[in-house]
């Protein structure tokens, strides 16, 4: 399946709502530290609800820890700033679906990390900042997973 991954997430709402994504999808959720919350917060549980126990949640040290835990062989870094929309791309089960924190997305250094295969972006009218990241991951996840035929989904 595949691997959402969220890059020093902030707001503890987003992290539930996307553990409770990857419950509903089958999809690896990796969280790159620092996180700016607990994930024992109550935010992060209601947001969650019951799905803590049916997802996949890694936690890594850093994003070196996760390449290494990961290897992945492709990567696609969502940004505001790229050229290619999410919906050009052809995805295959195993491509990690790399999201940045909230406010202010990827840094330079990780859009430059030779990992990452891809920019992609999801369009949006125009003067708009950027989607909700939960909601950005939702988005990227179920075009992937349409894309391979919803294996396992009913």
């Amino acid at each position: 399946m595949f691997r959402l991954m969220f890059h020093e997430p902030a707001i503890p709402g987003n992290t539930g709502n996307a553990i409770r994504l990857v419950a509903g999808t089958g999809c690896e959720l990796h969280l790159v530290e620092p996180l700016g919350f607990d994930l024992s917060e109550a935010k992060l549980r209601r947001a969650g609800l019951d799905y803590h126990d049916l997802a996949s949640v890694t936690v890594h040290k850093d994003l070196a820890a996760a390449w290494a835990a990961i290897q992945p062989e492709r990567v696609f870094a969502f940004t505001t700033q790229a050229k290619t929309s999410y919906a050009e791309v052809e995805y295959r089960e195993g491509d990690v679906l790399l999201f940045g924190t909230e406010p202010t997305g990827l840094p330079a250094a990780v859009l430059e990390d030779p990992h990452v295969t891809d920019q992609l972006r999801i369009p949006m009218l125009p003067g708009r900042r950027s989607m909700n990241l939960s909601n950005a991951a939702a988005v990227a996840t179920y075009e992937a997973w349409r894309q391979v035929g919803f294996p396992g989904g009913v």
